[in-house]
């Protein structure tokens, strides 16, 4: 299976699809209903609303959307890592480990604002990644602090993306005080409409819209399933950066800056499910896109051409596993 997704044929696209329906397999015979929690933004409130009058009748609809997305994102991910030169040659690798990542547990193959946020947050990663030989990047700017802004609309805690850009604008740019700037005027854009909006309805309680922010330990349901599922997506990641340690002499200063900024997406996205904390772990879900990145890596530069095949087989005989465990339960 790695050997097919390591060449990029067109044809791939179809297996990847098939792919990953087989590894979520359970979520389809029993969907999940999503609920929403005190961090959500109104945007996903509103968009559950919308949704509830056919999802009420036809759950799988959940799973159905829930799959699209991550099938679309995977695709994304696919063209960002490729497009930017990540890997030493373009394949599908990527998007499979996208899509192995998102199915390493159950709360992650329904649909949930976590989903909803990554979406942006994969676009906004690929804009800043090109912030390095970008000579005009204000625009860039402004565009990554507004769909940054619209992304907290969704889930507030996604706002501490905000640390994110900043990081990456130390680590892509020299310091230009103006292009800060002009990225926190495009968080702030979102918010501008809104309150507009609430005082031209006399609506004017921006409380209801901002929740406070608070932190603390979030909780999950700790389970065997839980604990092996977070070692599949360790070891993956610490093989990807061995590799990447011992060849980072050797990369484009360009790749360096992109590995580096995809470590603080991943650290940052560990760190925003303590903000406003939830006992569901599908906030989590915001770490599988540089998860993703890195296991990518691992399966595509491993020296010892058996240890991908082993890894990936391993997880996916796990993922299987607990389809059948999520059906018997």
């Amino acid at each position: 299976m790695v050997g097919i997704f390591r060449n990029y044929n067109p044809f791939g696209i179809i297996f990847l699809f098939f792919y990953g329906l087989v590894l979520r397999f359970a979520s389809f015979v029993r969907p999940q209903v999503p609920e929403p929690q005190d961090g959500d933004g109104f945007f996903y409130i509103g968009l559950l609303d919308f949704l509830s009058g056919i999802g009420t009748h036809m759950p799988q609809l959940y799973s159905i959307l829930a799959y699209l997305l991550v099938f679309v994102q995977a695709m994304m991910v696919n063209g960002l890592v490729n497009n930017h030169r990540l890997l030493a040659r373009a394949s599908f690798l990527p998007a499979m480990s996208y899509i192995l990542v998102t199915a390493l547990f159950p709360e992650w193959w329904g649909f949930s604002v976590g989903l909803v946020v990554n979406a942006f947050m994969i676009w906004i990663w690929s804009q800043m990644t090109g912030l390095y030989n970008n000579q005009k990047p204000q625009w860039t700017l402004f565009s990554i602090g507004l769909a940054l802004g619209i992304c907290s609309l969704f889930y507030f805690p996604s706002i501490a993306f905000v640390l994110l850009v900043g990081m990456s604008l130390l680590v892509m740019r020299p310091f230009r005080i103006a292009e800060w700037l002009v990225a926190l005027l495009g968080v702030t854009v979102p918010y501008y409409f809104l309150f507009a909006w609430l005082f031209l309805r006399s609506e004017w309680d921006p409380s209801a819209f901002l929740p406070a922010i608070r932190l603390n330990y979030p909780g999950f349901q700790q389970s065997i399933w839980a604990w092996v599922g977070m070692l599949m997506l360790m070891v993956p990641f610490l093989v990807s950066g061995y590799i990447i340690q011992g060849n980072i002499l050797r990369m484009l200063i360009q790749v360096r800056k992109s590995w580096s900024l995809l470590l603080l997406y991943l650290l940052t996205a560990l760190l925003i499910p303590f903000i406003n904390a939830s006992p569901s772990f599908s906030y989590w879900i915001l770490c599988a896109p540089p998860f993703a990145a890195f296991h990518a890596n691992a399966y595509a530069s491993a020296e010892q051409k058996w240890l991908p095949v082993v890894i990936h087989w391993v997880i996916v005989l796990f993922v299987l596993g607990l389809n059948g465990w999520m059906l018997v339960s």
